[in-house]
């Protein structure tokens, strides 16, 4: 079963927390009894957190682990203005968001160890982040380094057109990117579209801007260990991309990357997004084991 005889026992817990000059909003998961981890769930670039919301329940019913969703600046619940007047990039979600949320975590569940799951973008900057050195266990789940050679065909046709074609265009006209009319969640603001635009049409990602434009990539202040979840058939990040993130960024310092086939779970597909669709529930002890 997806949910245990407890999970109406969960508590849920409406969330604000400062974030540099901006507030965000999340929800907060607890078990019934006292948490044996304390997990900060940051999401994909424009999927908001109520996306997560039947895996972090699962987590608090089921695994005894408090888990902390939440929306980065400008985006979703954290939204506060227009999205065409953001001036927010994608590294300051990264870089900014992503450490105020486990402060708000350690606030909110003190005293149990602080893992971090990160969903694509949720994983693949942290080891350029403050306060690395407080996590116990990272997951990594569809996060990597890739450029847009890296995806297969036809799929890199369509990266191609969104990165050359018709998404700087859209961008251009509309002052933002209008995602939800591409089928990519949340429309973003223009900044963070243009840095995820350089970042996935550069060889390395966003390395070669580390110790300049970005803080330096050092894991080596972390003693946490890192899991990194690759799908045989996620178009957007592939498995090598995975791969990637795990030795050029981590440094392969305690990292362990594993490629999860749709058939391991009975599940007829996975992709980049699906591993926290609800109907994909089979799935779910596998990220965390």
């Amino acid at each position: 079963m997806l949910d245990a005889p407890s999970d109406d026992m969960v508590l849920l817990r409406p969330v604000h927390f400062p974030a540099g000059p901006v507030h965000l909003s999340g929800t907060l998961f607890l078990p019934p009894d006292r948490p044996r981890a304390a997990l900060v769930l940051n999401g994909a670039t424009g999927v908001p957190h109520g996306y997560y919301r039947a895996f972090a329940r699962w987590l608090a019913a089921t695994q005894g682990i408090a888990c902390l969703t939440y929306d980065y600046r400008d985006m979703g619940a954290s939204a506060t203005g227009p999205v065409h007047a953001s001036t927010v990039r994608m590294s300051d979600w990264a870089l900014v968001d992503q450490p105020a949320a486990r402060a708000e975590m350690q606030r909110q569940v003190p005293g149990v160890p602080l893992w971090v799951l990160g969903h694509s973008l949720g994983a693949m900057l942290l080891p350029l982040q403050e306060g690395i050195e407080q996590i116990e266990r990272v997951i990594g789940v569809a996060s990597g380094l890739v450029h847009h050679t890296d995806h297969p065909w036809p799929y890199q046709a369509l990266a191609r057109l969104f990165w050359f074609g018709h998404g700087p265009l859209a961008v251009r006209l509309f002052g933002h990117l209008p995602a939800r009319w591409f089928g990519m969640g949340e429309d973003l603001p223009a900044p963070v579209y243009w840095q995820w635009r350089r970042w996935c049409t550069t060889h390395g990602s966003y390395l070669p801007e580390t110790g300049t434009d970005l803080p330096p990539a050092d894991w080596t202040r972390s003693g946490a260990k890192v899991k990194l979840v690759a799908f045989s058939d996620d178009e957007m990040i592939p498995p090598q991309c995975v791969q990637r993130l795990g030795q050029q960024a981590y440094g392969g310092h305690n990292v362990t990357d594993t490629v999860i086939s749709p058939d391991q779970a009975e599940l007829s597909r996975i992709g980049h997004i699906g591993a926290f669709a609800r109907r994909n529930h089979a799935l779910w002890p596998l990220l965390i084991a």
